[in-house]
């Protein structure tokens, strides 16, 4: 966020916790983008705020998180002091979760791989309308295919991602029968390594597709551990995976830190990941 708008997060983010009667003395940002993430202490809450066009997106995350936490499943947990539900103040929408502190940088390829078996097991246990993993394809591809939005992505560029994201998409959409509910983004940075465990974060990319497509966000050698993985379709799932981040970046609007680095990074990793497919 640009620094004033962040300061105002941080002021809405405490007043907020305080309004629900949690003591609130410092607070740390833990992550700045698009939503923010901060850490209140010595409640020991952590507060995600987003502008609040993304309200029903933050309204899903919630609604997904209490789902799967009746269900046993290994994500962070709402802050069971509050009401679970999203607040809206001054355009910002305002969650509250459970803080876990980190106990170590890495999680290992066989813990990782079981934090997604009883994820996946869990997510199979619940009912939730979520979007299919092509209809998240779909809205990359209307980024790349409108100059307009993506006005400074180079033809070569836009060519590859177009024909990427088209037949990759068309590919998976063919594998119907392990289909389910997935995280959608269970990548490293999603996965906390904490005294309870692996925990899944960010829950708002649920969506339904094959378990590979999870599975090819985590470093390669977790899907070793993880009983009947296809793995030319976790090969596939990895590229599509790029293409989609590639999209993301060439987007005019787009915030994220370093973007010119990771829209060239982008591209490469996709071509890497489409020889790996063949």
């Amino acid at each position: 966020m640009e620094p004033s708008e962040l300061r105002r997060a941080v002021d809405v983010g405490r007043v907020t916790a305080s309004g629900l009667g949690l003591q609130v003395d410092d607070v740390v940002v833990v992550h700045d983008s698009d939503r923010v993430a901060l850490r209140l202490t010595p409640c020991d809450v952590l507060v995600r705020i987003a502008p609040v066009g993304q309200l029903a997106d933050s309204e899903f995350e919630v609604e997904v998180a209490r789902r799967l936490t009746d269900a046993g499943a290994p994500v962070a947990e709402l802050e069971p002091r509050v009401e679970p539900r999203v607040h809206v103040r001054e355009a910002f929408a305002i969650s509250l979760w459970t803080y876990y502190e980190p106990v170590g940088p890495e999680i290992a390829s066989a813990d990782y791989a079981d934090a997604f078996l009883r994820h996946h097991a869990a997510l199979r246990r619940i009912a939730l309308d979520a979007p299919h993993v092509t209809d998240r394809v779909a809205a990359a591809l209307r980024e790349v295919n409108d100059r307009e939005r993506s006005p400074e992505l180079p033809d070569s560029g836009r060519e590859l991602l177009s024909d990427t994201l088209r037949g990759l998409s068309t590919a998976i959409s063919v594998e119907k029968a392990g289909e389910q509910l997935l995280h959608g983004e269970p990548h490293p940075g999603n996965i906390l390594n904490t005294r309870q465990g692996p925990l899944f974060v960010d829950l708002a990319t649920c969506c339904r597709g094959p378990v590979e497509f999870d599975l090819a966000h985590a470093p390669e050698d977790v899907a070793q551990h993880y009983p009947g993985a296809d793995h030319d379709l976790i090969h596939r799932c990895r590229a599509l995976n790029w293409a989609m981040f590639s999209a993301w970046r060439w987007r005019r609007d787009d915030q994220m830190p370093d973007r010119g680095h990771w829209r060239v990074e982008g591209l490469s990793r996709l071509r890497a990941a489409l020889g790996r497919c063949g």
